[in-house]
């Protein structure tokens, strides 16, 4: 009956996995991949967060196992986030030279020195009041931050952290980064910008992960409304003009069009964070039976790839990684 019908017939290179492997355009791998890592201060802790089964905060005695166990999965790059024992209004704990994230950063790079440090640049974890910066009037002082981000940054570059990653959006923070690490000596450490980072609902259990959550209010004055797109462009400009070297959208999943315009707008690494509310959400379907948690996950990793990351932080990694051996 379709003898004298012209059309195509695109079947033809779905007809079997090997032809539909030859013909993949978007190809997910291992190398893609950083592990988020939260570490805390004390012994022998091993806590599995609540929010986040198969995701752990754990001691510095447990690190060294850790990074060797991404290691024979093939995972090159780890992000720590610290969790520390104490907090003040300033934050000191990041940019402390005994602090969490700094002793983590030097054990790794003792034990398992090819594994790629990324060290989160932000002062909320550390914060009692939660915030990402110095609270003046009930609001986070912009410019008062900066400094103490800069100091952040380059205590992190001194204990060894291979990237900054800085997560905080304040205005003008790779700028001053960037100068202050170049008057330090570390012209050659590059800058994974949060450039876009919106205020989002899926981050609630990171916040029980890293013991995060603001004490008042919240973090739209800094973080970007997710009606947004153009501005996106605007912040990660900006951020290009003052030096970053990776753009970071954060979270991934819900924005994979902003993904796809930093791909096309600028010529830098793009990454991808798939957090942790995205994460939680597929856990709790998987626990429950709902879905193929390995065919779901693989399908939204490769969709941020076909997005346009480069990279991808994802707590999802580990399995990823199996995964794509089998």
């Amino acid at each position: 009956m379709t003898d004298n019908y012209d059309f195509k017939r695109h079947r033809r290179l779905r007809t079997s996995a090997v032809m539909r492997s030859l013909v993949r355009e978007t190809q997910l791998h291992t190398d893609d991949f950083i592990y988020p890592i939260f570490v805390v201060e004390g012994n022998e802790i091993k806590n599995e967060v609540p929010s986040m089964p198969g995701v752990f905060q754990v001691s510095l005695d447990y690190v060294k196992a850790e990074m060797e166990e991404l290691q024979s999965l093939g995972i090159k790059a780890v992000m720590l986030f610290g969790v520390p024992a104490e907090k003040d209004e300033q934050g000191t704990g990041a940019f402390a030279d005994t602090g969490i994230v700094q002793e983590a950063t030097r054990l790794i790079k003792r034990e398992v020195p090819d594994m790629l440090v990324v060290a989160d640049t932000c002062l909320c974890e550390y914060t009692s009041h939660g915030h990402c910066g110095v609270i003046h009037d009930h609001d986070v002082d912009n410019d008062a931050s900066l400094e103490l981000l800069a100091k952040t940054a380059v205590s992190q570059a001194e204990a060894g952290a291979d990237i900054i990653a800085p997560s905080n959006m304040m205005d003008g923070f790779v700028t001053v980064i960037r100068y202050a690490l170049d008057e330090a000596g570390y012209t050659n450490i590059p800058i994974m910008s949060y450039a876009v980072k919106y205020a989002s609902a899926f981050y609630g259990p990171f916040r029980d992960a890293a013991d995060s959550t603001p004490q008042f209010g919240d973090r739209k004055t800094y973080q970007m409304d997710p009606a947004n797109r153009v501005e996106a462009l605007r912040e990660a400009e900006s951020d290009m003009e003052e030096g970053a070297d990776f753009l970071i959208v954060k979270p991934a999943m819900s924005y994979l069009d902003i993904v796809r315009d930093m791909k096309n707008n600028y010529n830098a690494p793009i990454v991808a964070y798939n957090v942790s509310g995205e994460y939680s959400m597929v856990k709790a379907a998987a626990n429950n039976g709902w879905i193929n948690e390995r065919e779901l996950v693989l399908e939204k990793l490769t969709a941020m790839k076909r997005a346009g990351a480069d990279l991808i932080i994802s707590y999802f990694a580990k399995d990823a990684a199996k995964w794509l051996r089998e």
